[in-house]
C-alpha cells in the first residue's frame, strides 16, 4: 500500500510517497514558489539523484499534477501510474475542538476545517487548497486529514482553559490548543519502543526544538500539557516568536510605539525571539557562531532559550509526578549538542544525567544518558510524514 503524504504551504507543497509494507520512503520532494515566478519541483527518488524541474506552477492543482508526473515518470518515478497510490494523507495545522483524532475527509470534515480558518489563518487556508487540488486530480482516492492539534485534545480542562471570563471560552473557543502534535506523538511512541516498555506505563517529556519549539508532557501516551497555546506564539522564546510575555507589555508597546493590531502581531511573531534579542539572525547556527565570537546579545538569546526549555522540563516533571525519559527532536533538538548540553546540565536532582561524549551526535536516534542516570535522555529524529501515513492507513482500513 502506497500512501502519498502532502504538506501544503501558501506557496509550497512538500510530499513523500511511502510504501507502508515496510514503511520505506519511495520518493519525496517539494514544489516551491507556487503562484510566483521561477517556480520549480525538486524531486528525489530514494537511492537516486535529486532532480530539479523548472516549471510554471500557477496554482496548487498544477503542482499536484507535476508531483504525479514525477512519481510516474519512466526515469525518475517510482510507480507506473496514479492507481498505485492507495490514499493521500494531509497535514492540517488546526482542528480546533472538533477533532480529537485524524479523520477521513468528506464534506463535513471540509466544513469543519474551514470553520477553523480563523484559528489558523496562515495555515489552514493553504491546507484546504492542497486538499481541493488533490481531489481534482484524484477524485476517487481516499484522503485523510491529520491534525497538529489533535494529539493535545487529551489535555485536562484545567490545563487548557485560560483564566479569562469563562463565557469568552464558550463564545470563541479561546483556549490552549497546542501544536506539533504529530511530531510529539511519533517520538513518544518511538521512545517507548527504544525503552522496551509499553507506552501506557511511561511518563515522557518530548521536546520539539526547532525554529518553532514546543515541549509536551506525555502520560501513558497521552498529551496532558504542552507549551504552545491558542496560537504557536505562546511558550518558549523561538526563532522569531517572543513566547510568553506579560500581557500588559502588549498594550504598553502599542501605546508607546503607536502600533496597531497588525503591527504588534508582526512584532511578536516575526521580529522577536532569538532574532530580536541577538539582532543577528533567527537561525540558531548563525547566532551560536556569533556568540562563540564574543557577541554578548547572541549569547544572551541562547541563554534565554535554553533556560526556557529547562524550566518547562522541570514544570512538566511536577505535572507528571516524575519522568521516565526526556526526548529531543526536530532540527535543533536532533542536531545541536550545545543546546542539549545547556538545557540538561545541573539537573542531577531529577535523575537526569547525560554522557557528554554521547551527546556529541547529530541527526541520529540514540540514548545519550549517563550509565547511572535514573531518567533516560533520548535523541529521536522526528518523522511526521510517517506518522501521517500510519494514521491514513489506520483510517482507510
Amino acid at each position: 500500500m502506497n500512501i502519498l503524504v502532502i504538506n501544503t504551504g501558501s506557496s509550497s507543497l512538500k510530499y513523500q510517497l511511502i510504501d507502508m509494507a515496510n514503511e520505506s520512503v519511495l520518493a519525496k520532494g517539494v514544489c516551491d514558489r507556487i503562484g510566483l515566478e521561477h517556480s520549480f519541483l525538486k524531486h528525489s527518488k530514494t537511492g537516486g539523484e535529486t532532480t530539479v524541474i523548472e516549471k510554471d506552477l500557477y496554482n496548487h492543482r498544477l503542482a499536484i499534477q507535476e508531483v504525479i508526473s514525477a512519481l510516474t515518470d519512466e526515469k525518475i518515478g517510482v510507480i507506473k501510474s496514479m492507481s498505485e497510490i492507495s490514499a493521500v494523507g494531509h497535514r492540517i495545522v488546526h482542528g480546533g475542538e472538533k477533532f480529537k483524532e485524524s479523520a477521513i475527509i468528506d464534506e463535513n470534515v471540509m466544513k469543519a476545517i474551514n470553520d477553523c480558518v480563523e484559528l489558523a489563518p496562515l495555515h489552514n487556508p493553504s491546507n484546504i487548497v492542497g486538499i481541493e487540488a488533490c481531489k481534482q486530480i484524484m477524485p476517487d482516492v481516499p484522503m485523510v486529514a491529520v491534525f497538529d492539534t489533535a494529539f493535545h485534545q487529551t489535555m485536562p480542562r484545567h490545563a487548557y482553559v485560560y483564566a479569562l471570563p469563562y463565557e469568552i471560552y464558550e463564545k470563541y473557543k479561546l483556549r490552549k490548543y497546542g501544536f506539533h502534535g504529530t511530531s510529539h506523538k511519533y517520538v513518544a511512541h518511538r521512545a517507548a519502543q527504544m525503552l522496551g516498555k509499553p507506552i501506557e506505563s511511561l511518563k515522557l517529556i518530548t521536546c520539539h526544538v526547532g525554529n518553532g519549539a514546543s515541549i509536551c508532557a506525555v502520560d501513558g501516551g497521552k498529551s496532558i500539557d504542552t507549551s504552545m497555546g491558542f496560537t504557536p506564539l505562546q511558550g518558549l522564546c523561538m526563532g522569531t516568536r517572543s513566547g510568553n510575555v506579560d500581557p500588559a507589555v502588549i498594550t504598553y508597546l502599542m501605546e508607546k510605539e503607536k502600533m496597531d493590531i497588525s503591527d504588534i502581531n508582526n512584532f511578536l511573531n516575526k521580529k522577536s525571539g532569538v532574532l530580536g534579542i541577538s539582532g543577528v539572525s533567527s537561525d540558531f547556527r548563525d547566532v551560536q557562531e556569533a556568540a562563540e565570537n564574543g557577541d554578548d546579545r547572541s549569547q544572551l538569546s541562547l541563554d534565554i532559550f535554553c533556560y526556557g526549555v529547562k524550566k518547562y522540563i522541570g514544570k512538566y516533571i511536577a505535572v507528571l509526578n516524575g519522568v521516565d525519559a526526556v526526548v529531543f527532536t526536530a532540527g535543533i533538538g536532533e542536531n545541536n549538542d550545545y543546546i542539549r548540553r545547556e538545557v540538561l546540565k545541573d539537573m542531577d536532582f531529577f535523575g537526569i544525567k547525560v554522557d557528554w561524549d554521547k551527546n556529541e551526535v547529530k541527526g541520529k536516534e540514540t540514548d545519550i544518558s549517563a550509565p547511572d542516570a535514573r531518567v533516560k535522555t533520548l535523541v529521536i529524529p522526528t518523522n511526521e510524514e510517517l506518522e501521517i501515513a500510519r494514521e491514513t492507513v489506520r483510517l482507510i482500513k
